[in-house]
């Protein structure tokens, strides 16, 4: 398995990448390829692979910044590192392609080189969030900001198989995220997306609060991109705030350092979960090919991470099975169309 990591997405890059390139190759004992400005990379690369790691440094003259504009500067800079990978990954010399850069970027260059998988309509950027009983698949997270209800169904579908081969859930409940449990709830578009999802075959337990996605009720919520992204960013914010709340509290005496101390094991287990470096990245589903987009404040650590998911992915045959879980969904809609 070789998985391609774009060396110019991270904002200190390319030294997280690098990092993480020689870890990850060490670790799993596999190719890693960094696509990037060879002359930028080459020396560092060169200086820090003391084991002569399998790390491979792909050319790429450009590179997309975080304030570039998706479409307008991807035409400008053809040979970006982004599209250089990606392009990589469609020939076959890579599996997986993982970037912690623009996510606009990202999206646009998938598309643009990739694709979609076949009879799809929108690709969904896919976050893992944590709930009392383990994770939940959330999506969109901020791919698409304007959504039909025809989009919130095929990101139910995609969610669903995301969450049986990297969660190992056998029948994932879909949950469509709303204001109230109430099947009238809901803007027009979950009005409209409901019924969809209640004669999809899929697992649909109903609209679901907050509550319930973190009480671990349901394994994937479905959501537009505008609310998804609203969400995780909320969520960022909440979990910093309690980890922060709790840092000072507890070691604001000598009884709550003691108490501190004591606590620690299960401090570690709550931070292990609500670290966002410990997913990585967030997957593209939807491109027909596994393109994974990290946060562009991503250390070495969370780009290992990155590489591990998407090494599960490959493993699970993610891609394939998508793509025929696709196309079967089209067919028994088509079927049950009155038209048909």
């Amino acid at each position: 398995m070789t998985i391609i990591l774009d060396a110019m997405g991270s904002d200190q890059r390319p030294e997280p990448e690098i990092q993480a390139a020689l870890t990850a190759a060490e670790l799993f004992g596999e190719e890693i390829i960094l696509v990037g400005p060879e002359p930028l990379l080459r020396p560092k690369l060169d200086t820090l692979n003391t084991k002569n790691l399998p790390v491979i440094i792909e050319n790429a003259d450009d590179v997309l910044e975080m304030g570039d504009k998706a479409v307008e500067d991807t035409k400008k800079k053809p040979n970006n590192s982004m599209a250089v990978g990606m392009r990589l990954l469609k020939s076959g010399r890579g599996q997986a392609f993982i970037t912690a850069g623009n996510t606009g970027g990202a999206m646009f260059n998938a598309l643009r080189v990739l694709g979609r998988i076949k009879g799809l309509q929108r690709p969904a950027l896919t976050a893992l969030f944590p709930t009392k009983t383990g994770y939940c698949v959330v999506l969109d997270i901020g791919a698409n900001a304007e959504c039909r209800p025809e989009f919130l169904l095929q990101f139910a579908l995609m969610g669903s198989q995301y969450a049986q081969k990297i969660l190992r859930i056998d029948q994932p409940r879909v949950g469509l995220l709303s204001n109230g449990e109430e099947a009238g709830k809901g803007n027009q578009l979950v009005k409209d997306t409901y019924p969809l999802l209640a004669n999809s075959g899929l697992n649909f337990i109903g609209n679901v609060e907050g509550k319930e996605v973190f009480g671990g009720e349901v394994d994937v919520t479905v959501t537009d991109g505008f609310t998804g992204n609203i969400m995780l960013k909320s969520v960022e914010a909440a979990a910093k705030l309690i980890t922060d709340i709790l840092r000072t509290e507890l070691t604001a005496s000598v009884r709550t350092k003691v108490g501190a101390a004591l606590a620690m094991p299960a401090l570690k287990r709550m931070r292990a979960k609500m670290n966002p470096e410990e997913v990585g990245a967030a997957p593209l589903l939807g491109i027909d090919g596994l393109v994974f987009v990290g946060h562009g404040r991503s250390n070495a650590q969370a780009l290992v991470s990155a590489i591990r998911v998407a090494r599960e992915a490959v493993q699970a045959n993610l891609i394939d099975d998508m793509r025929q879980s696709i196309q079967l969904q089209i067919s028994q809609l088509e079927a049950a169309s009155p038209t048909s």
